[in-house]
């Protein structure tokens, strides 16, 4: 599937709100069901450091990804990632196109060294992409967050560049 990947602008809010919306999205996120679109807009605030992009499909936005780069001065060599991506989306290519770019920026833009994520254990595809895109586990969370009224782990997983 062709995905355009840009960056999000405030007219996305909504469709950024909707898959997070979703059962599964916001399952295997930190995110709550029911959120107002208010706890969204700060995504589209300018923030240091911080790079919000969205997979689009047919002009329909179907992924979002936020990169944020540390802004702590002996870690800004460092960016973490999040992602969702909407549910009939899943499994057809979204992600890696959002990851792929996230990647080229964090490589070829912005100098980062590590980019690190958090991703639950039972989110095997996540953690199946993740791998193929050069991201290792270097340690599993016990208890790490609460889903569907039980404690889950979660692995924290990370990319080191050498080349910078």
């Amino acid at each position: 599937m062709l995905a355009v990947i840009r960056h999000a602008e405030p007219a996305d809010l909504a469709a950024v709100k909707a898959i997070y919306d979703q059962s599964s999205v916001y399952a295997n996120t930190l995110q709550l069901p029911y959120q107002p679109e208010a706890k969204w807009q700060s995504l589209f605030m300018p923030q240091a450091g911080f790079y919000n992009l969205v997979a689009e499909v047919e002009g329909m936005v179907v992924g979002q990804l936020g990169l944020q780069v540390m802004q702590n001065p002996r870690r800004r060599h460092v960016a973490e990632i999040g992602m969702g991506v909407s549910e009939p989306y899943q499994g057809q290519g979204i992600g890696s196109a959002l990851l792929r770019a996230a990647l080229d920026m964090a490589d070829n833009w912005l100098a980062l060294r590590r980019v690190e994520l958090l991703v639950y254990t039972s989110n095997e595809p996540a953690v199946a992409l993740y791998e193929r895109f050069g991201f290792e586990v270097e340690a599993e969370l016990t208890d790490y967050a609460f889903q569907y009224g039980n404690y889950i782990n979660a692995l924290l997983m990370a990319r080191v560049s050498p080349n910078h």
